[in-house]
């Protein structure tokens, strides 16, 4: 028996659709095997300490790996906009910055954003996560883009020693996405 299908843009689109379901019954989370919880973790879930490729960083509540811009210091909010559709910030009440601050032994506090949200900083730096990352990954650590005529460099946030790889990537040549 021979299947035919008179559009080719139909044959495309079920292809695709059958490669994301293979895609999705098939992952066995291998890329999570790489990232494993540090035994400091909070009460509030807002952040812990992963260890992802040797390196300790902060993650957030969906265990996703937190960035700091370079281009933010003192806390200052420089990522608004299209920017918070790639880079989302990493929202928190004080409160839960000063419990997790203590349990997890970095300086962690809030500043308030544009919106008038609370958003996590790291020794002053906004904390945001990589939207096109999964949770384990570094895949946006020396990502470089531009948002509303800044630009900025992205960096994991390290809270402690590296063991085995150095914990950084190259600064990718273009944007990853």
């Amino acid at each position: 028996m021979r299947l035919s299908i008179k559009n080719p843009l139909t044959a495309l689109v079920a292809v695709g659709l059958a490669a994301l379901v293979l895609a999705a019954c098939g992952n066995s989370n291998d890329d999570n095997e790489t990232a494993t919880a540090a035994t400091a973790s909070t009460s509030s879930g807002v952040v812990s300490v992963k260890k992802v490729d040797g390196t300790e960083v902060l993650a957030g509540s969906q265990g996703k790996t937190l960035y700091t811009a370079d281009a933010e210091k003192g806390g200052q909010i420089m990522c608004t906009g299209s920017c918070t559709s790639i880079w989302q910030p990493a929202m928190a009440t004080a409160k839960q910055a000063q419990s997790a601050a203590s349990q997890l032994d970095v300086k962690l506090a809030t500043v308030r954003r544009p919106d008038g949200g609370q958003q996590l900083t790291l020794m002053g730096k906004p904390l945001y996560s990589f939207t096109q990352e999964g949770a384990g990954g570094l895949d946006g650590n020396g990502a470089a883009d531009d948002f509303n005529g800044t630009h900025f460099v992205w960096s994991a946030a390290i809270t402690g020693a590296s063991s085995g790889s150095s914990g950084t990537s190259a600064p990718p040549s273009s944007s990853p996405y």
